[in-house]
Parts: structure tokens; C-alpha cells; sequence
């Protein structure tokens, strides 16, 4: 998959980690944009769905968290989601300083294989 082969080589994770950070990452898009918009997102990314599928669940005490200020709205929705990330990302093994390295390699390959529209999409929930 070209998309792991990117974060692979460009940031020097595992395939396991590249998968799961980049499930994660498309995890929280799909959550913020809704069904259209991410299917928009999705047709131009093989292999989402698998992605999907290794992204860790949020749980122990960043999951909590995370619900918790998302129950809150606003702002504290956002705070949630970073939280779910990190959660999810330390799961596997990676630091949360990794989730800003991981966006813009998959905001490039994203706008590489859809354009910028495409990429606008993504980057407004990731950003």
C-alpha cells in the first residue's frame, strides 16, 4: 500500500504503527466529516477500510477522557479527539508528537491521488 510505504519510509514506523496511526487519523475524519464527505475522502485511499480496522480503540483513561470532553462540545470535542488520538497512538508505541508527523505525509498523499479538494476535506478535521 502506497500510502504505508510513505509514512514508512518518511518517518521511519513500522508498517503495524503506519496502519494503525493512519486508521486512526482516518478514524477521526470519518467521525468529524459524516458519511458524504468522508466517502469523498475514502474512494481515494486504498485500502481504507483496512486501515480502519487496525486503528487501535480508544480505551483506558485517554478514551475516558477523551468522551468526556467530547461530551462537553465545543472545544472540549476537539481536546476529545486529540486525547483519542494520543490514546490510540501510544498504544502503538508511538509518541504523540508522531500524530503531527503522520498528517502531512497523508495530507500529501491524499491530495496527490484526489487533488486539493480532496485534501481540503481532510485537512479541515486534521489541521
Amino acid at each position: 500500500m502506497e500510502l504505508i510505504q510513505l509514512l514508512t519510509q518518511n518517518l521511519g514506523v513500522e508498517d503495524s504503527q503506519a496502519m494503525g496511526g493512519a486508521g486512526l487519523l482516518f478514524q477521526l475524519a470519518k467521525e468529524q466529516l459524516g458519511e458524504d464527505d468522508f466517502s469523498q475522502v475514502a474512494q481515494y485511499v486504498p485500502g481504507i477500510g483496512d486501515l480502519l480496522q487496525q486503528a487501535p480503540q480508544a480505551g483506558g483513561i485517554l478514551g475516558t477522557l477523551g468522551g468526556l470532553a467530547s461530551a462537553m462540545g465545543g472545544d472540549a470535542a476537539e481536546v476529545g479527539s486529540l486525547m483519542s488520538l494520543a490514546g490510540g497512538f501510544s498504544q502503538l508505541g508511538l509518541d504523540t508528537e508522531m500524530i503531527v508527523q503522520f498528517i502531512p505525509v497523508i495530507l500529501s498523499f491524499v491530495q496527490s491521488q484526489g487533488g486539493d479538494e480532496i485534501k481540503n476535506l481532510l485537512e479541515n478535521v486534521l489541521q
